[in-house]
This record gives structure tokens, sequence and C-alpha cells, in this order.
């Protein structure tokens, strides 16, 4: 059949499109920026006559009309693989809950799961000559989640970047496999703004910029941390750097716009900028948009063990909520608050310590102060009730705080409390000094 005819024949309105959704069903809302938006608006007022709808999605960044219907919870559940602090919100409204997941596994439980999938919506690129529709910056595992999808419903934004793919595939969908398509109205791109780095941010960037080699291959997790390091990077006289990441951030166009990234060093995906998803900035999207330099694929690839391990020289940077004298780390929750999810942390703290000259970071400062303005350190005796290990204690390798940067590889349990503690705010070295020696993990002659 003629495309254009095909795609004239599948042409809906939203409201059109979104009566396939039942009661009871489960839908997928796409990734990040593919979250749909005019689809929202038209399922927003019909859920208000459908009851127990489930719907998955993840990294919210705009508030989809269907939080803001009344009483959401008697109609539906937000299930979500990573979460934002829109998400985190939603969770003490009665109707979004995480879903725990590696998010490198995120394709093969669509692949593999008997879980239903009865309709999936998303937004993506104008069709182009070959009848594919670019899911743009939100590969991640959308290619799985269209195949799982008894009906797949797009919808059509002129400002979605082009983000190209490679071998690995799974950056678009043919209209052959697209039962419904929306013509949206072509709003701008949400954006993820970066805070401004803060002094302590600039001192642990510092303490790990010094570890990175000509040649690296990075990944940057997201947050302020993370955010300094890649600036940082950018005024530094590194070269030859690559890029292998879970999701593209601004800090990686600054590295590149600097002429610090040619990919030339990378055993695998020579001189490409490979990542799963990205969201930032309007200089991010134009960026990535049609960029040969840059690679979209998917999360299973990116976020392999077995793929981050082959990158020589692999740095890989992320945060942590808080860590205790064992060396878990906590990147998820506060207690039994939940922030944000597992994400790929673990697949890259294990992917680059198996890399050929690789490092694995994890940072944080050593304090916070609570809403009361009391001052609390992020080294903890144990971490608190119901806080989530996302590494474990036998994972992580650097851990650095402001007070500088400790190896735990291979340390006993003393040496870890020693090493640890020696980073900890001096404020409370004392005090942790005698939990650790009631957990009986400090030595006498340990250094005080």
């Amino acid at each position: 059949m003629n495309l254009n005819k095909e795609y004239s024949i599948k042409l809906v309105t939203a409201e059109k499109a979104v009566e396939v959704v039942k009661s009871c069903d489960w839908i997928d809302y796409g990734w990040c920026t593919g979250t749909p938006e005019a689809l929202d608006r038209a399922l927003a007022a019909r859920l208000i006559n459908l009851h127990d709808v489930k719907i998955r999605g993840g990294v919210l960044l705009k508030a989809p009309e269907i939080f803001k219907i009344t009483n959401p919870e008697e109609h539906f559940t937000w299930n979500s693989w990573h979460m934002s602090g829109i998400e985190r919100k939603a969770i003490s409204q009665g109707f979004a809950f995480y879903a725990p997941i590696r998010y490198s596994e995120l394709p093969r439980y669509y692949r593999d799961s008997k879980d239903p999938l009865d309709v999936a919506m998303l937004r993506v690129g104008p069709m182009d000559e070959n009848g594919y529709f670019n899911f743009g910056p939100s590969a991640s595992h959308m290619e799985a989640v269209c195949n799982k999808a008894k009906v797949v419903i797009v919808e059509v934004n002129k400002n979605m970047p082009l983000c190209l793919g490679g071998k690995a595939g799974g950056e678009k969908i043919h209209i052959s496999k697209i039962d419904y398509i929306v013509e949206g109205d072509n709003g701008e791109l949400a954006e993820l703004g970066s805070s401004k780095p803060q002094d302590i941010d600039e001192i642990v960037a510092k303490l790990i910029v010094e570890e990175i080699p000509n040649g690296a291959c990075l990944q940057l997790g997201i947050g302020g941390m993370p955010n300094a390091v890649g600036s940082l990077i950018a005024k530094s006289d590194l070269k030859n750097l690559g890029v292998h990441t879970e999701m593209y951030v601004d800090a990686f166009v600054d590295i590149a716009l600097e002429g610090k990234i040619d990919g030339s060093c990378k055993n695998i995906d020579k001189f490409k900028q490979t990542y799963a998803f990205g969201a930032g900035t309007k200089k991010l999207y134009d960026y990535l948009n049609n960029n040969e330099a840059c690679l979209s694929a998917p999360v299973d690839y990116t976020n392999d063990v077995r793929v981050i391990s082959a990158l020589d020289n692999f740095i890989s940077i992320n945060n942590a909520v808080d860590v205790d004298l064992f060396g878990q780390v906590n990147a998820e929750s506060s207690g039994v608050k939940h922030i944000s999810g597992a994400g790929g942390q673990l697949d890259f703290v294990l992917g680059a310590y198996l890399s050929n000259g690789g490092k694995s970071f994890i940072c944080c400062s050593s304090t916070y102060k609570t809403r009361d303005g009391q001052v609390r350190s992020r080294i903890m005796p144990t971490l608190n009730t119901g806080s989530v290990v996302t590494d474990t204690r036998t994972n992580t390798q650097y851990l650095v705080t402001e007070y500088g940067k400790v190896n735990l590889k291979g340390l006993t349990t003393w040496q870890r409390a020693e090493a640890i503690i020696s980073i900890a705010h001096p404020d409370f070295r004392e005090e942790l000094i005698k939990e650790a020696e009631k957990m009986q993990i400090w030595r006498r002659s340990n250094k005080r």
C-alpha cells in the first residue's frame, strides 16, 4: 500500500484513538520526552468513565492531564519504571507506585512477561520517506513496548528531534506496526533544567576529574554533582573522550562543544556518543537532532554490563542519597519515602569495574539539611529502615564526598569503616566511630 494512503487511513483524532481503552486495561505511556500530550488530554476526559486502568511510564518532565482528574485513584494507577519529582508527589496522592527493576531489563520484561499490554501510546517524530517514525531521544525500551502491545497509537510531534540509531536498531517504528496515528499540537519538548553546581559539587568534581585519563569513556548520572563533573571536564585539558551512557544530559553537549569528545578511543561504536534516552534543555535536543556523532540505542544495549565492560577506561559517575559504614549505597529512597528508582546505576557500577582501566564513582555531599534546618550526615552507621540498597557493599568502588575519595574494593569491614568515616563530615566522625565499635567493625588501632 502507498505510505501516504496508509497514513491517511490510520490518521484519527486523539479522542477517537483513546476509545480503544477499556476499564481494567494495561496502558503504556511511553517514556520521558516520548510521553504523549494530545492523547493524554483525550484519555483524561475518558478516564472519568473508566475504572482500574493501569498505566506504565516514567521520568515525567511535566504533569500529565490524567493526574489532574478528580479522584484519580478511583480510575487508574500510575506505575513508574523510574520516578521524577512529579511522580513522587503522585505517590502521596495514592495513585502512583514504583516498579522496581534494573533499567537494562525493561526490554526483556516486555518481550517475555505474560503480563498484558493492551494499548501503547507514545509521542514520535514525523514519518520519513520510508514509513518510519522516530522515537526521538527516548529509544530506551520503546521497540519492545510496541512489539508487545495489542494496539499501538503514535502521536506525531514535528519538534521531536531525529535521533539516529545504529546496528542495534530500536530507534524507530514502521507504519505497518502502528494501528492509529494522531497529529499532536507540536508543542516544544519539556525541558529538564540542571541546578547550578554548588561549592561542594565542584570540590567533589575536582576529586573525580583528576582520576579520568585521556581517551576515557564517560557515563554521567543525573544531578548536580555529575553535572559539575561534566562542567569541569569541559574546562579541562582532557581529550579524545567517548560517551556511552544511559541518560544523555546537557553536560555532554558542553563537553562535546569544547572539542573534548571524539570517541576515537572507543572499542565499540567508535566515534559515536551512545545513549538510551536524553532529557535536558533545548540546547540538548537541538544537538541530538540528526547528529551522526550521536547513537540512540535500546537500554538493553547501552546498559548491558558486557557492553560497558568491553569499553576500555570506562568512567561511571553517579549520585547517592546516603551510604552506610559497610559501603552499601542507597540512591533511591529516604527511608520508606521513594525518590527515584534503581535505573542503571548498578549496571554501570558493575560494568565500569570490569572495564580495562575502568572506575566507578559514587558521589554525595557529606551532609544535608532537613526542612527544619538540622544538619544530618549522609554517611550513616547503617541505612535507615526502609532505605533501598541500590549498590551492594561488594560492588561499590570509589566513594567521594567533599572531604576526599576512597576506594573500597578489597577492604575488610574495619578498613571500610575507617575509609568511609575519613570522608564523613568531621562533626559526625566520633559518633560514627562509636557506632562502628558497637557493630564490631572498628579496631582499637584504627586512626581517630
